[in-house]
């Protein structure tokens, strides 16, 4: 019997597709068909895929075309493969030719003419663009004008800032700028909120109002009432409302979150998080506390996001120790917020003017989650045991700080209606409760 293997990621199948598949099956008796797996093809670069892995082994088992179908996983796993089910012929389409030579030392390779016709990228292109609209200051919005250009069906359509700099700098990348944001309204479908967070609510709900999908940088808002309302808003006018914390659609984080619940660590009794940067009080002699994001609002978010998701969102106590260097806006040089579950704590501390190791630690019964500084921009970790023999270590690439991963979920929120994210409407309440908690000085000690 001769066994045939090829790969592919098959998003959006297509007739190319089928008939590619038709003519690897004729080449031998046996057809394997390997499925990319959506974090090998993020580490190449399709970060665009529209189908999910499961949808893609569906489509590719109704043809009925494969005799066996397998997941590809990482580097190096073709030659691997062909060892382990005794492949005779490796093949995939003309496109790659010379790419695969390698191969001939374990199989014979055959490059196949591709089918004239229409593409998964031409597919998905033919949608159309969803047009942007980016509201705030800082150096993120030009984060994520750059990160935009790797996302595919995704325009930035209009900049609407205050800050000079920022519009300058876009004006040179040819995006219209404005400092109206009923403006930037009329010129998008979707807007993506990094305004000042106590401008977050009204941007939001004029933008929901208007028909316009969100995509708010953590926190939503300074209430809970007001998170509750905004995502009840979207609801009833069938839009997108997605918060965002960037470290929360990296693929480490969430094989790192999948490994701790599926009790790799066994039971959790501990979570540390600690979040620092003293880059925007070192850069300003003079800051301007109402323009600068404080602490509690630029770093707990991301800090709060392991202890929400682990743990949960209903403790039985908080306490909060902050220490406030400028009263009228409330900014905090550095806040420790320590929690009480039923058979847990957590930890989390977070400043703009003080400096510490920024890792996360989670611990469990059987061992524990160590993730270096910075953790937020997760692409290494490790589960550590007291046989350190049984210790393991998880690499996973990581581009663009996660940026170009929540944008690419947004799009596909938009385009499949699905407004599950990868945060959850409940974790977005326990992280505006906690900020508004902090601000009203509820369970808070102030410290000088």
């Amino acid at each position: 019997m001769v066994k045939v293997i090829t790969y592919g990621t098959y998003d959006l199948l297509h007739y190319g597709h089928i008939r590619l598949l038709e003519r690897a099956k004729a080449l031998g008796d046996y057809l394997i068909v390997g499925v990319t797996a959506d974090d090998f093809d993020k580490t190449r670069g399709k970060i665009n895929v529209q189908q999910t892995l499961m949808e893609r082994v569906e489509a590719i088992k109704a043809t009925g075309i494969a005799d066996e179908i397998i997941i590809e996983e990482y580097e190096g796993q073709k030659i691997d493969d062909i060892k382990r089910y005794g492949i005779d012929i490796f093949t995939v389409g003309s496109d790659w030719v010379g790419t695969f030579d390698y191969l001939n030392e374990y199989c014979k390779v055959v490059y196949l003419d591709r089918t004239q016709g229409v593409s998964s990228s031409e597919l998905r292109s033919e949608k159309r663009s969803i047009k942007l609209g980016i509201v705030g200051e800082g150096l993120l919005v030009l984060k994520h004008i750059n990160e935009s250009s790797f996302v595919n069906g995704l325009e930035v359509a209009t900049v609407c800032t205050l800050d000079d700099e920022i519009g300058a700098a876009t004006k040179n990348q040819g995006i219209a700028t404005t400092k109206d944001y009923d403006e930037l309204l009329n010129a998008c479908d979707a807007v993506y909120v990094f305004s000042h967070p106590e401008k977050h609510y009204e941007h939001i709900k004029k933008a929901l109002e208007n028909g316009k999908h969100v995509l708010c940088e953590s926190p939503i808002a300074l209430e809970k009432t007001q998170c509750t309302e905004l995502f009840a808003l979207a609801r009833e006018k069938g839009l997108v409302l997605m918060e965002t914390v960037k470290t929360a659609f990296s693929t480490a984080y969430n094989r790192l979150m999948l490994l701790v619940k599926s009790g790799k660590i066994g039971e959790v009794t501990s979570i540390d998080a600690t979040c620092t940067s003293m880059r925007d009080l070192n850069e300003a002699s003079n800051p301007d506390y109402s323009k600068i994001w404080n602490s509690i609002c630029a770093w707990g978010p991301t800090a709060l996001l392991p202890v929400f998701q682990i743990l949960g969102t209903e403790y039985c106590d908080k306490k909060t120790v902050t220490r406030v260097i400028d009263e009228k806006y409330r900014f905090d040089a550095f806040t420790k917020i320590d929690f009480i579950y039923d058979g847990a704590v957590a930890s989390v501390k977070v400043g703009k003017g003080v400096k510490s190791e920024g890792s996360l630690v989670i611990s469990g019964t059987k061992g524990y989650v160590y993730v270096p500084a910075p953790w937020w921009k997760t692409d290494y970790f490790e589960i550590r045991y007291e046989n350190p023999a049984d210790n393991r270590r998880y690499f996973y690439q990581l581009d663009g700080e996660g940026i170009r991963y929540e944008l690419v979920n947004f799009c596909k929120a938009i385009q499949t209606g699905n407004t599950d994210n990868y945060i959850g409407e409940k974790v977005s309440e326990a992280i505006t409760t906690v900020i508004e908690d902090y601000y009203s000085g509820k369970d808070t000690i102030m410290i000088k």
